[in-house]
């Protein structure tokens, strides 16, 4: 790969996050002696399909302030342990 040319990416933050994710599945997928050679793209598709759905799981989960900034106020928010 040395000699191919440079490859330019600008990843927005949360495709970061899911590509750190989806590299931390890949890399515990080789560790453990699954991804034998020549069955790595199946294995890297299969880790960044399994942390996109971590990220909508966490997405349908978790409001962020992003998501609730703006609207009008709901009184208190309640946690599980209300």
């Amino acid at each position: 790969m040395a000699t191919d040319k440079p490859v330019s990416l600008k990843l927005q933050p949360s495709e970061s996050v899911v590509l750190q994710v989806a590299a931390q599945l890949y890399s515990a997928y080789v560790i453990a002696g699954r991804v034998r050679e020549g069955d790595e793209p199946a294995w890297l598709e299969r880790a960044l399909r399994e942390a996109v759905t971590l990220a909508e799981a966490a997405d349908a989960a978790v409001i962020s302030d992003d998501e609730i900034s703006g609207q009008p106020d709901r009184g208190r928010l309640h946690n599980r342990y209300d």
